[in-house]
């Protein structure tokens, strides 16, 4: 099939992101492509003054690119042009990981458990040791089947919610494992730093991220990349939320930079009459019982730290061990980590039938071309109408997001653990409950018990109305909450040196804070709080 296996060098790549600049500034005064330039050239300065003292070598060789490109901003628009041309070559080279079949074959194919063994190797050496058997430990809900018929005439755009940077290996592996093609996917240049992780990640479709570069000429580089992926049909895999959900929450808002990319590359198909012009999105919810880098993410979301430290480098995945150690904790537990595929959409956010047509709310067939086309039928490129557009499928994946969430035991028992401690200390705020004492946070377990059967019992009741998900382990009706609690405490203390719920003196529950918000998180927004504190509106 063409798309993936066709991934072209980096020479190509460049040339195509050159083609791309040129037709975005050609119509730009003189005053605009100067003040572009300088925008590159101030906030790199900015970063590098922040970095002294720990910028690497080719962080030396960026900001020596960086004050070449400073003095052309004197010069005239041809010296301009000249600086921005030799940024996007360079951002090329940094960006474009050339898709390895062979890579992909061995990793999938010829060394069964390859990508299970990555996950939970700390060194080279470990690549050949024991074998797991995720099909067991990682759910893929969904309907597989139609999917990859649908990939077989049509671009596919995964569009998954964001919990771990072990996201991406995960959703390749659920991916191959239903028979779906190889996605490409941006993969944050801090994940490199994993030599082990960033040599495969290199290989089986991920291109280079740097989250630091924040002018507009490499955020639109990113865009023009991924447009002009997607044209290929490569089938392609982003993370709309933008970065891990700090908080836990599911995301309720998303970055539509990269979901415009794929209407301008439909568009772009249908005017060019490509055999594959046509590209659907398939929203896509992850849900794991633990998260590797849980702790880190809470304090950045309690410091609001996202606006501070958007990229965080020194998190748990940059120790291989720690990566080995969660990932055997969590294949080592039955169906810790559900993989939830939603119902494909076009890109205007309507349904599609098993032939990929859209759907109205009746489900009747209409022509989606006919919102993008004149009466002759040739495409009319709109850069405010596409907003609108994507910004209407962007509300129909959040829609998906919350629909296919899937709590698991962890997160109710802690969402009512969570709710215990607010109701102990009614005046506190978030930040006041953060930081009680080891006695302040000791709860009765009766009184968990009792506001985690009322939260089962509503979440019961969404489940039925198809507004929510839930797995929960083997239990009776009768000790429901109990078996829920000890379900998700086993599981606290098989990673977390402090569990988010620990046992304490007499029949008391040690709650960690931060640790109950976090995966408590997960069942924000469906109007449980109420229930759990025993406030009835």
């Amino acid at each position: 099939m063409s798309g993936i296996y066709d991934t072209p060098d980096t020479p190509a790549v460049s040339a195509g992101l050159q083609r791309r600049l040129g037709d975005r500034v050609s119509g730009w005064s003189d005053e605009t492509l100067q003040a572009y330039l300088a925008d590159v050239v101030y906030l790199e300065r900015k970063r590098f003054r922040a970095a002294r003292g720990r910028m690497t070598d080719e962080d030396r060789s960026e900001a020596e690119a960086i004050e070449t490109a400073a003095k052309a901003i004197r010069g005239d628009r041809v010296a301009h042009l000249t600086a921005l041309r030799s940024l996007v070559d360079r951002y090329a080279n940094e960006i474009h990981n050339r898709f390895s079949d062979r890579t992909h074959k061995v990793a999938t194919q010829l060394v069964p458990g390859a990508l299970t063994r990555l996950l939970t190797a700390a060194h080279p050496g470990e690549l050949f040791g024991r074998d797991f058997d995720p099909a067991s430990r990682l759910r893929v809900l969904g309907d597989g089947e139609r999917l990859r018929a649908l990939a077989r005439t049509h671009t596919l755009v995964l569009a998954p919610t964001h919990l771990s940077n072990l996201d991406s290996p995960i959703l390749g592996y659920a991916l191959h494992n239903i028979g779906l093609p190889p996605f490409i996917y941006g993969a944050g240049l801090n994940l490199f730093g994993n030599k082990l992780m960033g040599f495969f990640m290199s290989r089986l479709g991920a291109y280079t991220v740097d989250r630091r570069k924040q002018h507009r000429l490499y955020k639109d580089t990113l865009v023009d990349y991924s447009t002009d992926a997607i044209g290929r049909g490569c089938h392609s895999l982003f993370f709309p939320g933008g970065t891990r959900s700090r908080s836990g929450k599911v995301e309720t808002s998303l970055k539509r930079g990269l979901l415009g990319t794929a209407i301008t590359a439909w568009q772009e198909g249908l005017a060019a009459e490509r055999a594959r012009a046509e590209v659907l999105v398939v929203p896509c919810t992850l849900s794991f019982a633990l998260t590797l880098e849980a702790e880190t993410l809470i304090e950045d979301a309690l410091a609001e730290a996202g606006k501070a430290r958007y990229i965080i480098s020194d998190d748990e995945f940059s120790e291989p061990r720690t990566v080995a150690s969660f990932a055997r904790t969590v294949l080592n537990l039955d169906a810790a980590v559900y993989v939830v595929l939603g119902e494909p959409l076009d890109l205007l956010g309507n349904r599609v039938d098993e032939q990929g047509c859209s759907l109205d709310p009746a489900g009747r067939r209409i022509d989606r071309t006919r919102y993008v086309t004149d009466r002759a039928g040739r495409v009319m490129f709109d850069a405010q109408r596409d907003r609108v557009y994507t910004q209407q499928l962007a509300g129909r994946i959040v829609d998906a997001f919350h629909r296919d969430n899937l709590v698991q035991s962890t997160h109710m028992a802690a969402f009512a653990a969570w709710m215990a401690l607010r109701a102990r200390h009614p005046g506190r705020d978030t930040w006041q409950l953060v930081f009680t004492s080891e006695q302040e946070r000791t709860i009765p377990r009766a009184d968990i018990l009792t506001r985690l059967d009322r939260v089962l019992d509503e979440i019961e009741a969404l489940v039925g109305r198809g507004r929510i998900r839930w797995a929960l382990p083997d239990m009776t009706e009768r000790d429901r909450a109990a078996t829920v609690l000890d379900h998700a405490m086993d599981r606290f203390r098989s990673f977390h040196q402090r569990p988010a719920i620990g046992r304490g003196p007499d029949r008391g529950l040690i709650i960690d804070p931060r640790l109950s918000l976090y995966y408590g998180n997960r069942l924000d927004g469906y109007g449980l709080a109420s229930t759990a504190l025993g406030v009835h509106p």
